[in-house]
């Protein structure tokens, strides 16, 4: 069974956003798969009226979500919906948090990852300064759902910094991680394939790098370079820049043989800092 992730360049128009995403995930669900990753900020790129975006989700009167049910239900297809602002479940006046919502087949909701790690970071780029924390609420939780094709783990972007949030995946069953993104073309340039691909390494999970890829409002620069990686770090399918739909097929019998030559779950040892000590320091 077939894993796709989508590549956008997201503007600032919701609808001409989800026009393009149908687009996309129609070629992925015609080339055979049955989960597809949309990216970060896949219907809304560059938009300064997040909260009120997020409140109207949570109300039912926005676009995004029945569109998102519907799509998945029109082409039987499990979708991650990269990410979309929306406050919490029981708090819908609340600051919005980047989410990640994962649907099923019958347009259900069955899993949904607030991003932990938010992005307030200085970037030697034109726009210099991001601050997600402005817009959103940190999360809280790490989250695995089970798939058709497998137990998948969800982040978002700027995660891919923190391998201790991959390995909680791993011990928590994940055997895919998806990883909706828009880094910055400078970011993106000197780190991303480096960090896909590490993370897909120590966890032997398969990766699934879908990212934002051109110019948007902002203004802003994505790197692209959207990604399916294996459990041994070979990329099995990228797209530098544009719009794209990358599939790939889970090898599930050679995933399960690299982790039993290569048992690095079970090897794992851990180090409180309280008792960790340098050589020659007291």
């Amino acid at each position: 069974m077939s894993l796709a992730v989508i590549q956008m360049v997201s503007q600032d128009d919701v609808a001409a956003n989800l026009a393009a995403a149908r687009r996309l995930l129609e070629q992925a669900a015609a080339g055979g798969a049955r989960l597809a990753v949309l990216p970060e900020n896949f219907a809304a790129m560059g938009r300064r009226d997040l909260a009120a975006l997020g409140r109207a989700e949570a109300a039912g009167s926005g676009p995004i979500l029945p569109w998102l049910k519907q799509a998945a239900r029109d082409l039987r297809l499990w979708i991650v919906a990269g990410t979309l602002p929306l406050p919490p479940d029981d708090q819908p006046q609340a600051k919005a948090h980047a989410c990640s919502l994962l649907i099923d087949e019958h347009g259900e909701r069955v899993a949904r990852y607030d991003k932990l790690h938010l992005f307030d970071v200085d970037v030697a780029d034109q726009r210099g300064r991001y601050r997600e924390s402005d817009d959103y609420a940190f999360g809280a939780q790490v989250v695995v759902a089970d798939t058709p094709v497998g137990r998948l783990g969800l982040s978002v972007c700027y995660d891919l910094r923190f391998p201790e949030l991959y390995s909680a995946l791993r011990e928590a069953g994940a055997e895919l991680i998806s990883a909706p993104s828009a880094f910055t073309a400078v970011t993106g340039a000197a780190h991303w394939q480096v960090l896909v691909r590490a993370r897909a390494i120590e966890t032997q999970c398969y990766l699934l790098a879908a990212g934002q890829g051109g110019s948007h409002p902002g203004p802003r620069e994505t790197f692209g370079h959207s990604a399916i990686v294996d459990p041994w770090g070979r990329v099995l399918a990228e797209q530098a820049q544009g719009e794209a739909v990358l599939l790939a097929a889970r090898d599930a019998a050679e995933q399960a043989a690299i982790r039993q030559r290569m048992p690095v779950a079970r090897h794992r040892r851990f180090f409180p800092a309280a008792e960790m000590r340098l050589p020659g320091v007291e």
